[in-house]
């Protein structure tokens, strides 16, 4: 875990300072006088996911069978070039006589999100930490664009799909029903 206290600010400041310098930029120009206190200000933010506990000892005495939560709106970073990845995730699990409310649902996304991340480890992260506490099946499906492909390199505007299934859920069978279940839109979405 990173203890966000003992970063040191200055040091991150001064990094950022002389970064602006390399590319060819005067860190002392108005627009850019700041930018290094932001920056260090932003990584604490954008990179709080090492120090997030986990948000999933808080159940309810509620069973069903498969419990769906779509459509969590997720922003990572690659850990390839440091630029943003995000989109969407979609969360199924067949509870144990236990259920998740959906925040928690939506913390353990941003709990792993807030890194230095890949996709497909993001997607087996959330799903190992959901499966971890016991429930029957779990199934994450990301859906994600990738500013390190559409800025640079390939210059492509492709979209990622990942997917991880856990327990009952891994059996051939449940994937398509569970896919199916995942990707339907409510009647008020277009």
């Amino acid at each position: 875990m990173v203890d966000w206290e003992a970063v040191n600010d200055e040091r991150v400041q001064r990094l950022v300072r002389e970064l602006i310098i390399e590319i060819g930029e005067d860190p002392t120009r108005e627009g850019l006088r700041d930018t290094p206190r932001r920056i260090a200000d932003m990584y604490k933010e954008i990179f709080s996911g090492y120090d997030s506990p986990s948000e999933l000892d808080v159940q309810f005495c509620e069973d069903s069978d498969v419990v769906v939560a779509r459509d969590i709106q997720f922003y990572s970073m690659c850990e390839h070039h440091m630029l943003p990845f995000y989109g969407k995730v979609h969360i199924a699990y067949s509870p144990n006589g236990r259920v998740f409310g959906i925040s928690k649902l939506v913390r353990v996304v941003e709990k792993h999100a807030k890194r230095l991340q890949i996709q497909e480890r993001l997607t087996k992260n959330v799903a190992d930490e959901l499966y971890s506490q016991g429930v029957r099946g779990v199934a994450v499906f990301v859906d994600a664009e990738h500013l390190c492909m559409r800025m640079r390199g390939v210059r492509n505007h492709a979209k990622m799909t990942s997917t991880a299934y856990r327990g009952t859920f891994a059996n051939h069978e449940e994937k398509a029903s569970i896919l199916a279940m995942m990707r339907r839109r409510s009647p008020d979405q277009p």
